[in-house]
């Protein structure tokens, strides 16, 4: 907000991006902007779309834009996983319940006999959250079933993680990461540099690890998954009169956006079914993309999204295309890294990408550029985006 040459109160609309909603600021969205010093007659709040809420916040604000609605919006997304609250069983709440309801000192009695120890054991709400409530397959078999169906071995995936982090090192050590702030501890210490890059990554290390998910001969690892982290980020976004208002520079110009659906259980592929309707909408091909941003959710879910835009078969019954779509060129996809590297606060990072894809585009010179993700429940959402 320092940084721009209008007054927060200027807003006509602040848009946030959370999942997992704190107990204390159940509405985010409102909270963010009055901290912010927006003031209190500037409207805020919040979307869900799980992985998908950054970049949620986004299309909204563009759109509403673009129906002449609005004229400057702030879009964002934000996560506290450190803050993700430990939950007692239902086999638990269910004893509290009956012990609450017990009104003789009889019934108190009897309720207290029916007490075990097991009850304390907390439940994790965030390996909760992370797990279908209709396909009943958490986030990382989801990954196992796509690294079954399109052949990608444990070897690839870590090569693949063991890529992201010495990009995203590399990255850091080249001053790529200008749209990344400095936090500062209460104790004046300043965190200039990610905490989640490995630079020390190798395919040995990683080969040691045991599998998160489906053991003993899962592909999926805690070192080729995405960590779990906080995180938070905000675009602005403005219509041509705002621009001229504010004598803006714009960064970059939002062409198109895409939200596709498909079975839960193969969550992953979200990416391919939702940027591909974008490209041929446009009439647009691979090679006219120049950036590619496929939000890291592990390893074996990227590489299933490029096998499965080679497949001839998939391409064909699935994407409806004639001929395969064909391989998205490693050298312009996540090319500073991605989730498995920086961590994926579930809010954030579709706007993450996004404001990320905008920097990438901008260094390479290359003219549009592609911000995909794949979102549990089984959807998948896109961008499509010119740089300016």
């Amino acid at each position: 907000m320092l940084r721009q040459p209008f007054d927060p109160s200027e807003f006509d609309d602040v848009i946030l991006g959370c999942v997992n909603v704190h107990a204390d600021e159940v509405n985010p969205g409102r909270v963010a902007p009055l901290r912010l010093g927006c003031g209190p007659e500037v409207p805020g709040w919040t979307v869900q779309r799980n992985c998908a809420s950054g970049m949620q916040s986004i299309d909204v604000g563009y759109r509403y834009i673009a129906d002449g609605g609005a004229n400057l919006i702030l879009a964002g997304g934000t996560e506290a996983l450190s803050h993700a609250p430990l939950m007692f069983s239902d086999d638990a709440a269910a004893w509290f319940g009956g012990m609450f309801g017990a009104r003789s000192l009889a019934a108190k009695l009897r309720q207290l006999t029916r007490f075990r120890p097991r009850f304390m054991t907390p439940s994790i709400a965030l390996l909760r959250g992370l797990t279908d409530p209709v396909a009943k397959l958490n986030m990382g078999q989801t990954a196992e079933i796509l690294a079954h169906q399109f052949g990608i071995s444990r070897e690839q995936a870590d090569a693949y993680a063991v890529e992201s982090h010495l990009r995203l090192a590399k990255a850091h050590d080249e001053g790529w990461l200008g749209e990344l702030v400095p936090m500062i501890g209460n104790d004046g210490k300043v965190y200039d540099f990610d905490n989640g890059v490995r630079r020390d990554s190798s395919v040995d290390h990683l080969g040691k690890l045991k599998p998160a998910f489906e053991r003993p001969y899962g592909k999926v690892t805690a070192g080729n998954s995405s960590q779990i982290t906080d995180g938070a980020s905000w675009i602005i976004l403005a219509s041509a009169a705002a621009v001229k208002r504010h004598d803006l520079t714009p960064m970059a110009r939002i062409v198109d956006s895409e939200w596709a659906a498909l079975d839960p259980s193969v969550m992953g592929l979200g990416p391919v079914i939702s940027s591909t309707p974008i490209l041929k909408r446009h009439k647009l091909s691979r090679e006219d993309i120049g950036a590619w941003e496929i939000n890291e959710a592990f390893a074996a879910q990227v590489l299933s999204c490029l096998a499965a835009w080679t497949d001839d078969r998939f391409c064909r019954e699935i994407l409806g295309l004639n001929d395969p779509f064909g391989a998205v060129d490693r050298e312009i996809l996540n090319v500073d890294g991605g989730a498995i590297s920086l961590g994926h606060p579930v809010g954030t990072s579709g706007n993450r990408i996004v404001l990320h894809l905008i920097h990438v585009m901008r260094r390479l010179g290359t003219k549009l550029g592609v911000a995909t993700e794949c979102i549990g429940g089984g959807m998948g959402g896109a961008m499509l985006i010119e740089a300016l």
